[in-house]
């Protein structure tokens, strides 16, 4: 059971250094440099980057050092649209199975999201927003639904990041998140699905802009480098 929980603790760690892009996407994970960096043995760490590989962060291959995943544009949109109907089902769903206890507890993280927004370090920030959108699909009281979710949302758990970590819409996310948990409290299916939609969009529109920045810096025009943008 130690030995367990080291790996869990050990993949924690890993999983967090991917999202701050320290292991960067394409990057091979070297076991023993990287066990050595964080003193421990390279049994859990093997069992870490196992954890990983299964939540699809990280890919394995025969003979070779794992690499850090990067997928294609194309693979990320068509999870999104596969997560996009789990949560759209989990908000119908949770309107009407969830208790009392549940929206209050999914109102309580929203709250904490909120105040948290303006002076969190992001990736503590991102974390509570996940445990937000979790709580809506274990709400829905269907375990195979918050199964498939918790899967998917893992392997989708760094495109996310890089969406929540642009902050240039704040008032539009805490807004959809305010206007979910009150459609939640007054059991208004019409509008969970409305604010839920309109909130995977603007993760959509996000990732595909973040993707674009990439693709731009990585190929600049001729004639010389990019400007700095003002």
């Amino acid at each position: 059971m130690a030995r367990q929980a080291l790996s869990v603790e050990i993949a924690d760690r890993m999983r967090r250094e991917i999202l701050r892009g320290s292991l960067a996407p394409g990057a091979p994970i070297k076991e023993r440099v990287l066990a050595e960096r964080m003193q421990v043995s390279r049994t859990p760490m093997r069992e870490a980057i196992r954890i990983l590989a299964k939540e699809g962060l990280v890919i394995l291959r025969p003979a070779r050092s794992p690499v850090v995943a990067d997928p294609p544009m194309q693979e990320i949109a068509d999870s999104i649209e596969v997560l996009s109907l789990l949560e759209l089902r989990s908000g119908e769903l949770a309107c009407a199975n969830a208790t009392s206890a549940e929206i209050a507890g999914i109102r309580a993280l929203n709250d904490r999201f909120a105040a948290a927004y303006d002076h969190t370090d992001m990736l503590d920030l991102f974390e509570i927003d996940m445990g937000f959108h979790r709580a809506i699909a274990h709400a829905s009281h269907n375990p195979v639904l918050a199964e498939i979710y918790e899967a998917l949302l893992a392997r989708l758990w760094r495109a996310r990041y890089l969406s929540a970590r642009q902050r240039r819409n704040r008032d539009r996310v805490l807004r959809q998140h305010c206007a979910i948990v009150e459609g939640l409290e007054r059991r208004d299916v019409d509008q969970v699905r409305r604010e839920i939609a309109a909130h995977l969009q603007g993760l959509m529109d996000n990732i595909v802009a973040h993707i674009a920045g990439e693709v731009a810096a990585e190929d600049p025009p001729p004639g010389g480098p990019r400007p700095e943008p003002a």
